[in-house]
């Protein structure tokens, strides 16, 4: 199932905010084209200041490393829009990355290459039946490798699949809420 979320932001101003007033509205950023675009519907929604600064008073689906309470990252419209075709697993571990793994926003890398990496080393959601996303994968693992192909059903029923599953994430590969990423 595709993520079918609206990403919206309340927008308000400093100005009011400190004059007692929460005057603003939910923007919904579909609506929009790019951030430009979003900059100059909230400046045309506050036209009754000089020179509104934007207050970002609350935010949905948006996640907090594209937004201050003050500004947006200038990769958000092409976050939202690549998150929009995923399924909901996939666009979670997204967000997982780039969050906690690639500590983006990084001023140095572009999104599409963060993107790159991230469908390098993403290795899908392990949250299935076994209640152990590690050794979910650690199955999964040997079965794509084929590591015991050519080992005796006799000897494969002595495999210890929890040993593996714990040397795999010590040095390789990294689990966070069911989602597995490869350590490079």
């Amino acid at each position: 199932m595709k993520t079918s979320v609206e990403f919206r932001i309340y927008v308000g101003t400093y100005a009011k905010y400190n004059d007692g007033s929460l005057f603003g509205k939910w923007m919904d950023l579909s609506d929009y084209i790019d951030l430009k675009d979003f900059y100059q519907a909230c400046l045309e929604l506050h036209q009754d200041e000089k020179d509104p600064e934007l207050m970002f008073q609350d935010w949905e689906y948006i996640p907090d490393f594209l937004i201050s309470e003050s500004s947006l990252n200038e990769y958000t419209f092409e976050y939202l829009e690549e998150v929009t075709g995923m399924d909901e697993d996939r666009a979670r571990a997204l967000e997982i990355y780039c969050k906690d793994i690639a500590s983006w926003p990084d001023k140095d890398k572009y999104f599409q290459e963060l993107l790159e990496e991230f469908n390098d080393c993403y290795h899908g959601y392990y949250g299935g039946p076994m209640k152990d996303p590690q050794i979910e994968y650690a199955y999964q693992y040997v079965e794509d490798t084929g590591l015991l192909t050519d080992v005796s059903p006799t000897i494969e029923r002595y495999f210890d699949y929890e040993a593996f599953a714990k040397d795999l994430f010590m040095d390789g590969y990294t689990q966070i809420e069911g989602h597995v990423f490869a350590d490079y």
